[in-house]
């Protein structure tokens, strides 16, 4: 595959590596963006899982529970103006609402559905119908929904207005304000550290293989270990694979609000002191934008030709 500008761009974006060198990892991976990044991490050149996450759009992320029912719905905008309007925060909500209602296979099944505040319309007709009142181009990028169990617990939380939305179920044998407060210090948790799995034990097999083998490649390109043993090499890598799933794990990382405590430790002390056991099952966070390119503009630029006509 033809290695292209918009191709080393990408690249350059999510990983911050120089231009020349992205192109060669793009050259050596035949196009393929995902095995590019892989190469360069092998080589020590980027931190892909910190900056694949970047924010690059505007819009607004919303969490809605109705019941044992959560749902986590993303819509953007072009601008951060119209993320802050009534009307577009109006029909987010009304987004997230009917995805909650309702039942549908996937996002298009969703968007050919009945709009439930005028059935005359679909989903997509009412988005747009916003795009022309609006007077910018909206999408409902993804939606994903919870149905929890009869001992669930649903908690939400919007962080800046709906920049990161978080979905949250535990369960367990207690209910209550305190639980509640719990799983609302956890979503905030999970906003800001933004875990990729709730335990080990939900890490894939073919995941953690990968990551060793990212790993190995790292140390043997370090000129720092070319006359270590290969036991040593070993040790150094599980320490180092250990200490990554810790991070990515939400059990595992060091509670924000806490001292020295897991989250695991936090959750634990909370279900003690209320008489019961709690469980952290599964969560859904959504970051406005991320994985998105963001067009970038001078604003002032863009002020000075509107007024002159």
């Amino acid at each position: 595959m033809a290695v292209t500008a918009a191709m080393i761009k990408e690249l350059r974006e999510i990983t911050g590596v120089g231009m020349s060198t992205c192109k060669e990892a793009l050259v050596e991976a035949d196009g393929n963006i995902e095995k590019a990044i892989e190469i360069l991490r092998e080589k020590g050149l980027a931190t892909a899982a910190k900056k694949a996450g970047r924010v690059a759009a505007e819009g607004l992320s919303y969490a809605y529970i109705n019941g044992n029912t959560g749902v986590v719905v993303e819509v953007n905008s072009e601008t951060d103006f119209v993320a802050k309007n009534e009307k577009f925060r109006t029909f987010v909500e009304n987004v997230a609402k009917q995805a909650c209602d309702e039942s549908f296979a996937d996002l298009d099944a969703f968007m050919a559905s009945a709009w439930a505040l005028d059935s005359s319309k679909t989903v997509k007709d009412e988005l747009t119908e916003m795009i022309s009142v609006i007077g910018e181009n909206l999408n409902i990028r993804r939606v994903e929904k919870f149905e929890g169990a009869a001992d669930s617990v649903l908690v939400s939380y919007l962080h800046a207005g709906g920049k990161v939305a978080v979905l949250l179920e535990m369960t367990g044998d207690i209910k209550g304000d305190a639980v509640v407060e719990a799983g609302k210090n956890v979503c905030m948790q999970i906003a800001a550290m933004n875990p990729r799995f709730v335990s080990q034990a939900d890490i894939s097999e073919e995941f953690k293989k990968k990551e060793i083998e990212i790993l190995t490649q790292q140390a043997k390109n370090d000129p720092k270990n070319a006359n270590k043993p290969d036991n040593v090499i070993e040790k150094m890598i599980q320490g180092r694979l250990s200490k990554e799933f810790k991070e990515m794990c939400l059990v595992d990382q060091e509670y924000v609000k806490g001292d020295k405590e897991s989250v695991k430790q936090y959750v634990d002390s909370v279900a003690k002191e209320q008489g019961g056991k709690l469980e952290l099952k599964r969560f859904i966070r959504f970051e406005t934008g991320e994985g998105i390119e963001k067009k970038e503009e001078n604003f002032a630029e863009e002020v000075s030709k509107a007024m002159k006509g």
